[in-house]
């Protein structure tokens, strides 16, 4: 990694299961990245308000419920609003495969589905962090 990237992973919406993301914030942390995690039950307005005080590279949002085609596009406006819409979006959690690319034309640079690799995620991302900060 070119520098310790912050990341800020949240659960959006109403979802009360959040073991798959603690896993994740704890595979990231032990890979170098600086990890916030925002907890159950946040709000987009949260999730983007945490995006910008904590100056964050990356968000990743874990999403059960299947409202991930409602809530992603609002954080995108969210981010966009704040003059954050750089910041690499990734998805994780229970998505259907058709809506995959749907999330991706939105804006979404990775999904994550169950099954994925702790260490494949840890290594996707450090490697597109990396080839941005090098292309500035």
């Amino acid at each position: 990694m070119e520098r310790p990237y912050r990341v800020v992973v949240a659960k959006p919406g109403l979802d009360g299961h959040d073991r798959g993301a603690k896993v994740v914030a704890r595979a990231l942390r032990d890979a170098g990245f600086e990890v916030i995690y925002t907890g159950l039950h946040q709000t987009v307005e949260q999730i983007v308000e945490t995006v910008v005080q904590e100056d964050a590279d990356a968000v990743g949002v874990s999403l059960l419920s299947g409202a991930h085609l409602t809530l992603v596009p609002k954080l995108i406006a969210g981010l966009e609003e704040r003059q954050r819409g750089n910041v690499l979006l990734v998805v994780g959690g229970i998505i259907p495969d058709g809506d995959i690319p749907l999330l991706q034309e939105m804006g979404v640079a990775q999904v994550f589905t169950p099954g994925s690799s702790l260490t494949a995620i840890c290594e996707w991302l450090a490697t597109t962090l990396d080839a941005r900060e090098v292309s500035g």
